[in-house]
């Protein structure tokens, strides 16, 4: 007796999908150049990491546990159970501890919220600290960026320039562009302009 082939069940429709997906769509290697930025984060996050210290790490456990949905209920169920034998008749025969209006839960809620909130502020401060290094980071690329697009410019008007082929023109827009933007100059002009932009809402409201 001939014995048909049935499919395999165990492979899904899914898996079947992302299998044929793949064989047509291979995942091509990463460029070099975004391979080299990607090790450069890992690294710098590696870093940060290796100079948190033991407390620090508990503290920011702690604190991550504070944000999660299980922590809420924790709480609930601890404050259900605190108070119902407090409210219950004395014909149940349930010690009442704290009888209203609760004042050892008022003081352990206060207490807790208290150390909740130092976990929280330490944690933020480190990561104040890493936003702010990623901050001036971010800010020294930027300005090499922008001194390098200058340079270009100014090679690509030299090489226009040069050719014979190529009618020359003044540009002021490139003319400008060829020198790089300094910063202080920059960082006074925002000043001045929200400066005079809180006044003249401070003297829109005065005349209002």
């Amino acid at each position: 007796m001939n014995t048909s082939s049935k499919p395999d069940s165990e492979n899904s429709p899914e898996d079947n999908s992302e299998t044929r997906r793949q064989s047509i769509l291979p995942i091509a290697p990463l460029p070099e150049h975004i391979s080299q930025n990607i090790e450069t984060i890992i690294a710098l996050q590696t870093r940060n990491e290796q100079d948190v210290s033991g407390h620090q790490r508990g503290v920011e456990a702690v604190t991550t546990f504070f944000g999660r949905p299980a922590f809420l209920y924790s709480i609930l169920l601890v404050i259900v159970l605190w108070m119902t034998p407090n409210i219950l008749p004395r014909r149940f025969g349930l010690p009442k501890f704290d009888p209203p209006p609760f004042a050892w839960l008022g003081f352990w809620v206060t207490t807790g919220s208290l150390l909740m909130t130092a976990g929280v502020l330490i944690k933020q401060n480190r990561q104040e600290k890493l936003a702010e290094q990623r901050a001036q980071l971010s800010l020294q690329l930027n300005l090499l960026s922008e001194q390098k697009i200058a340079k270009l410019i100014a090679l690509v008007e030299e090489l226009r320039q040069d050719l014979p082929n190529v009618k020359n023109r003044y540009d002021p827009e490139a003319e400008m562009m060829k020198e790089p933007a300094d910063p202080h100059a920059v960082i006074v002009a925002l000043e001045e302009t929200l400066t005079q932009e809180l006044e003249s809402l401070q003297n829109q409201e005065t005349s209002n």
